[in-house]
């Protein structure tokens, strides 16, 4: 009985320590949440938003009016020789003066020939045209995710398919002992079996080094880079959309491509930089408050030896620059030239985006096409690695013919994997530039 509880407490050891050893599968949407939550290019993007949030607040509007509160003291000592009307002469020395103000002053502008309403419909667009910056800033990383994500996913394929080669390279040796003992083959079987297991060993072992340098990357797009690579595993389940569907996002990809969107934002700006421009023809009216309160101890040569006042001011002002040297003239001209070649630039943009489309769908269409192919060949290559393996078992092929047909299976299951991910991540950049890639699941 002393001996079967350590027998026990080993079993149960190295149950639990399986248990937490198993990674937890990291979903896209997970993967997608943590990007968003923490790396670093999107959390600045969200920062450049807010400023330009501040920018188009009330606060920064110039509709509110300006308070400003002012105190100062002044204080003389000095000689004073006076004369008064009467013929009196008085000397007076170390006479001392001593005044006091205090106000409060109100400025508001009541009109500026529109320049203040059009900069701020101009901060508004700004506010919209960073927030379509952010976007693009978020789609350009998720689509970086996706790639290094998927490459992980390729690779975990292909470990898995690496080991399953290792381990009949492996039975081939065992069967080719079994064989050279008997008397039914020479060395030279051992030898060639012991070959192929060295040089899958290395593939397998290069293709985990090249896995957990990508599992790397991985963590450093997630800002996770002290978290342990073997615990993250990776959901290599791909689901494509329709084609229908993808045509259908095609059509309205100019109503949702990024780049369409900041360019037509970017001429709404230049349009209000234009009537901005303008407002310099016409007057501006302006309107001053204050409230003030002076005190002043005066020497006795002064009719009075103190005065104080106190009360309120207002007034409008009107201001009309009718020459302003031609400033204004010239800006109206600058601002009307931006806007023609921003107009120029939205048109070659819409070039690029429908050649760029034109491209992605037909790379996507082309490696599906392949995929679907690789399918078949894995299929055709399976069927024909099991006749020969058990050909090889009655000894009807050799083992480099055996060999041959184990490689064509690698090499089909292999290129399976990266014609897989290699059409995924071409749908996801067609989803990109039509608009979508932050709309679905991926």
């Amino acid at each position: 009985m002393r001996q079967v509880k350590p027998i026990l407490s080993l079993i149960l050891l190295i149950f639990c320590g399986n248990v937490f050893a198993q990674s937890t599968v990291l979903t896209k949407e997970e993967a997608i949440q943590r990007t968003l939550e923490n790396n670093f290019g999107i959390q600045r993007s969200n920062n450049l938003v807010e400023i330009a949030d501040n920018n188009q607040g009330i606060l920064n509007s110039g509709y509110l009016p300006s308070v400003t509160a002012n105190a100062g003291a002044n204080y003389n000592n000095e000689d004073i020789e006076a004369q008064f009307q009467e013929g009196e002469a008085r000397n007076l020395n170390g006479a001392e003066t001593k005044r006091y103000n205090a106000s409060l002053n109100l400025n508001y502008t009541l009109f500026d020939g529109l320049g203040r309403f059009y900069t701020y419909k101009q901060l508004k667009e700004q506010y919209r045209l960073t927030k379509l910056e952010a976007r693009e800033t978020i789609e350009n990383t998720i689509l970086q995710l996706m790639s290094v994500y998927f490459e992980v996913a390729r690779l975990t394929e292909n470990v898995g398919v690496l080991n399953e080669t290792l381990e009949i390279s492996k039975q081939r040796i065992t069967r080719a002992q079994y064989q050279f003992d008997y008397g039914q083959t020479s060395r030279l079987g051992i030898l060639n079996a012991e070959v192929d297991v060295n040089n899958d060993s290395i593939a397998l072992l290069n293709t985990k080094q090249q896995l957990e340098n990508t599992k790397r990357d991985l963590l450093v797009i997630l800002n996770e880079p002290q978290k342990d690579l073997r615990s993250i595993a990776i959901d290599t389940t791909i689901n494509f959309l329709s084609e229908l569907e993808i045509e259908n996002f095609i059509k309205t990809s100019n109503l949702n491509n990024v780049s369409l969107l900041q360019a037509e934002s970017n001429l709404q700006i230049t349009d209000y930089d234009i009537k901005v421009s303008r407002s310099g023809y016409l007057p501006s009216l302006g309107l001053t408050g204050s409230y003030g309160w002076n005190n002043s101890n005066l020497p006795s040569t002064s009719f009075v030896q103190t005065n104080t006042s106190r009360g309120y001011s207002a007034g409008l002002n009107l201001t009309w620059n009718l020459f302003d040297s031609g400033r204004t003239i010239t800006n109206v001209k600058n601002a009307s030239i931006r806007f023609e070649n921003q107009q120029y630039l939205k048109e070659q943009i819409i070039l690029e985006v429908k050649r760029d489309i034109a491209n992605s769908w037909g790379n996507y269409q082309n490696k599906r096409y392949i995929y679907e192919v690789q399918e078949k060949n894995v299929i055709t290559n399976e069927d024909n690695f099991n006749r020969s393996q058990e050909q090889f078992k009655l000894g009807q092929i050799s083992s480099i013919e055996f060999r041959q047909a184990q490689t064509n299976l690698l090499n089909a299951r292999t290129n399976k994997n990266l014609a897989k991910y290699d059409a995924k991540l071409a749908e996801l950049q067609v989803l990109q530039l039509t608009g979508q890639l932050l709309n679905l699941e991926l």
